[in-house]
């Protein structure tokens, strides 16, 4: 853990992800001039076994789906350190992980995840148990997770560390309060102890010959009958209580046709012969129609040009996550929701009637439509649907802008 090669490879890791600053007010910009002076003394201690973690910032960030999130943010310090643990762990606990674990795993992916469901739903498991784990990152018991880390971590320093990290508490106000229990997220070392808790429950799924998938604690089980899946989201929560000493959110947990199921953002749903297709989850189409419809308010004085920069970097990276769906009508639509929030800025920048008449006719709009639609008293949202702004202002026109549409970068990216 303390190899040259592994320390430079976690200080670089922790500047690459930069993050918020810990308790101590530290940027990941400092770390690396602060280790310079005092790298010697962090090293005695830890080898010493006497370095001791401060505790982590509390942080609450809105989930997507409402609520908020409780993230504990690690002074940069100690978030080299649990990297520098994080990197000798992985190669000694991955290898043995299910191959049904994407979470948090090198060279797996949340895609990957989707794609190994659909294909269980294309065999004939279409009904799903969808397990809520409550508040899991907040309920891990700490004795439970460090006898999982024992049964292959025999060095007694790196175990007392951990558990350090695990027990260094919590600032919130200026108020310090102790860890009894849980690993807070958005330390480099609570990805890898999750699936290490939870890869006994992916061992007893897998001796029940059960097909499932998980990224991190998210979980789904399939089986082919209600009755089949009623009877393993019962039994299974029994061993996740019994055995993991977590509990399971009966009320968020629940058995639903595949068709229903979302997970990591996706649905599916079937096509002619039975095939399972990918779609968006209604829920992120929300998400991404609120966030565009915050881009192009017209209230937001911006000039076009870093407003469709903007928005261009926005669908990219939306693109680049959701281009796993099979829906291009879908993202067609929303294109042309897109083009006409567009046009109704593009109307209200020309403002007066000379400007709006003079572009008009710019724009190959006849005389006598120019003036009639330049003096219309119609609202900036209904004009925007106008024939003649469409005409105006086509795809063609917006394509010349720069403005990167939904339906061409998904076809792009899944031609790559």
């Amino acid at each position: 853990m303390l190899s040259l090669a592994n320390l430079m490879a976690a200080l670089n890791r922790v500047e690459a992800n930069r993050g918020a600053p810990g308790v101590d007010g530290m940027t990941t910009e400092q770390l690396r001039p602060w280790l310079r002076e005092h790298w010697v003394q962090v090293r005695e201690e830890l080898d010493a076994g006497v370095f001791r973690p401060w505790p982590v910032r509390r942080v609450t960030i809105p989930k997507p789906g409402g609520g908020s999130r409780m993230l504990g943010v690690p002074r940069v310090l100690d978030r080299f350190v649990q990297q520098a643990i994080a990197q000798v762990l992985v190669p000694v606990f991955d290898p043995g992980f299910s191959g049904s674990s994407f979470g948090f795993r090198p060279g797996r992916s949340a895609h990957q995840a989707v794609r190994v469901a659909r294909r269980a739903i294309e065999e004939g498991h279409r009904w799903v148990v969808d397990l809520d784990l409550d508040r899991f990152f907040d309920r891990v018991q700490h004795d439970a997770l460090m006898a999982r880390v024992a049964r292959k971590v025999d060095d007694r320093r790196l175990l007392r560390l951990i558990r350090r990290f695990l027990q260094a508490g919590i600032m919130d106000g200026g108020i310090v309060s102790a860890s009894s229990e849980g690993t807070p997220q958005g330390s480099p070392l609570s990805p890898v102890l999750s699936n290490i808790m939870l890869d006994d429950l992916d061992r007893e799924l897998w001796r029940r010959g059960l097909r499932f998938v998980r990224y991190a604690d998210d979980i789904r089980i399939f089986v082919r009958s209600k009755r089949a899946a009623t009877r393993v989201l019962a039994s299974i929560a029994k061993v996740i209580e019994a055995r993991l000493h977590l509990k399971v959110n009966r009320e968020k947990s629940r058995v639903v046709p595949a068709s229903v199921m979302t997970m990591l953002g996706f649905g599916f749903y079937f096509v002619r012969g039975g095939k399972a297709r990918i779609r968006v989850d209604p829920k992120a189409l929300k998400r991404l129609k609120f966030r565009i419809k915050q881009l192009t308010s017209r209230r937001w004085s911006i000039a076009m040009e870093e407003r469709i920069e903007t928005i261009n970097r926005y669908i990219v990276g939306w693109m680049g996550y959701f281009r796993l769906a099979d829906t291009p009508k879908v993202f067609a639509e929303l294109d042309k929701w897109l083009r006409r929030r567009m046009r109704q800025i593009r109307w209200k920048e020309w403002k007066r009637y000379s400007a709006k008449r003079r572009n008009l006719r710019q724009l190959g709009i006849p005389e006598r439509l120019a003036r009639e639609w330049a003096a219309s008293s119609k609202g900036y949202w209904r004009v925007a649907k106008s024939p003649v702004l469409d005409r105006a202002l086509p795809k063609s026109y917006w394509a010349d802008q720069g403005l990167k549409l939904l339906n061409p970068t998904w076809q792009r990216l899944r031609s790559a």
